[in-house]
């Protein structure tokens, strides 16, 4: 980014820049935060919604700067403009504005707060084209902005052998994320710039999944698979394929002996189970071995499941393995013994990884994740659905966690609580985001996001540490009380 190298103007800019940065501070703490996406080829980047008397709008530097070069200055109630060769003017307070040397009529009028130009949603449509000379297509009402050809499109169809399933084929690589419910399997892009087919509504010819829906709102686009029983996805084809399908063999563990149950279970950690299991074995004391570890850190994605592309070169992957292993130190340094479920570029079933921290004894898992949204931290505890029955000392897949979801909250409150002291912005909430359902102790996943809104903090060692350092802090606080739910 260029200044004017004007004194004046570079105290404006700073101003302008501090007092973002503050309003985004203060808007991350609420999680019905009004958001604008905008996918172009150069980014694709979500902001802040401002809405003064009731009207939604957005910095207009903000919102232009990651496409190009941008400047601004003020001279008295006007505000001066320019993204790259296009200059710009606007007045404080009038619907009007000159874009490229010809005046042009606003549906409202433009703001200026602090330094900071504002102009409102229902402005973009008509001034965008403007300033960045070429198409731009805009979703008013869910707040989605596409700049240039970048909508990505899908087609879907039931395969019926050799049973039945919905295969998705997206035009681009896809990563949403995706949570389950009785009868529901959903789909959120956030970063995607996944678009409506020709009907929002799809029907199929199949009894287990009849129907699909396409939905957009507040920055991000959902799509909901309605089933007549559970369903997973699986990705392919370089994440451009979602295929959506029943478990396979779930009857083949609900008929096996307890005996032979618990000792599939035990073997889970080297093997890549075909489908999760429907009953685990409950057990208090490590399954393998005698040598019981605190926490196990589990870092997110891994192999060729990379999560969520951070940047064009950052992947979600590689971030949650270094934030694992800073949290692993931080544990042991202050005695709390610890081990990471991947300590390399591996690529763990989620089944597999819930497995393997039954089977340790650990105290508490800890799932580590990182996005480039939002400011600071979220920690998840999960949410519970209606499971299985269990049956005895055999618990119900997807609702172990349930016995465990006091002490998994007692940790979230302990965490929480030494992030606020060390005046770190936290929010905290449920969610059924796997494995968490699936393990068998207090159970807690971190989502780290950088507090200045630059990506390239989240690879930063000195951040990495900081937020470890508070992580587990927060856990030796509650560390006696954990361990003695283990007893």
């Amino acid at each position: 980014m260029r200044w004017s190298s004007n004194l004046a103007e570079r105290f404006s800019v700073t101003l302008v820049a501090l007092l973002a940065i503050a309003a985004a501070l203060l808007l991350s703490a609420s999680p019905d935060e009004t958001r604008l996406s905008v996918y172009s080829t150069v980014a694709n980047y979500s902001l802040s919604v401002h809405q003064p008397n009731n009207a939604q709008y957005v910095g207009l530097l903000e919102l232009l700067e990651p496409l190009g070069t941008v400047t601004a200055r003020t001279v008295g109630d006007h505000w001066r403009f320019r993204y790259n060769d296009a200059e710009c003017e606007f007045t404080a307070g009038k619907p009007r504005a000159r874009v490229r040397g010809s005046d042009m009529d606003l549906p409202a009028s433009f703001l200026l707060e602090n330094g900071r130009g504002l102009v409102s949603l229902s402005s973009l449509s008509s001034l965008l084209p403007r300033i960045l000379g070429g198409p731009v297509t805009f979703n008013e009402g869910a707040r989605r902005l596409f700049v240039g050809n970048v909508a990505v499109h899908f087609t879907a169809q039931i395969a019926k052998a050799p049973a039945p399933k919905l295969v998705m084929n997206f035009s681009s690589p896809v990563n949403p994320t995706i949570a389950t419910e009785p009868g529901r399997l959903r789909m959120v892009f956030t970063h995607d710039p996944v678009v409506a087919p020709g009907s929002p509504r799809l029907t199929f010819d199949s009894n287990v999944i009849p129907s699909a829906s396409f939905e957009e709102s507040n920055g991000t686009a959902e799509i909901v698979i309605t089933s007549s029983g559970p369903v997973m996805a699986s990705f392919s084809n370089d994440g451009r394929t979602i295929t959506i399908a029943p478990p396979t063999s779930p009857a083949q563990t609900q008929a096996a002996p307890p005996s032979e149950t618990a000792s599939a279970t035990q073997s889970q950690a080297s093997r890549t189970p075909s489908a999760p299991p429907t009953l685990i074995a409950s057990t208090s004391a490590p399954a393998a071995s005698n040598q019981r570890v605190f926490a196990v850190v589990d870092a997110a994605h891994g192999g060729v499941e990379r999560g969520a592309a951070l940047t064009d070169q950052l992947a979600e992957k590689d971030v949650t393995l270094a934030i694992a292993r800073a949290l692993r130190s931080e544990l042991m340094a202050r005695g709390m013994s610890a081990m990471l479920l991947r300590d390399g570029d591996l690529g763990l079933p989620l089944d597999q990884r819930a497995a393997t921290a039954n089977s340790s004894g650990a105290a508490i898992y800890i799932c580590v994740h990182a996005t480039s949204e939002g400011n600071g931290l979220h920690l998840y505890t999960a949410f519970m659905s209606n499971g299985g029955e269990s049956r005895g000392p055999f618990l119900d897949w997807e609702s172990a966690q349930s016995r465990h979801q006091m002490a998994s909250q007692m940790a979230e409150a302990g965490v929480a609580n030494e992030l606020r002291i060390k005046q770190l912005p936290v929010r905290t909430s449920s969610a059924p985001l796997r494995p968490l359902n699936n393990i068998t102790t207090a159970a807690l996943a971190i989502e780290v996001s950088p507090m200045t809104g630059n990506t390239s903090q989240l690879t930063s060692p000195e951040f990495q540490q900081s937020i470890a350092a508070a992580v587990a802090a927060g856990l030796s606080d509650v560390r006696d009380t954990l361990l003695a739910g283990q007893k």
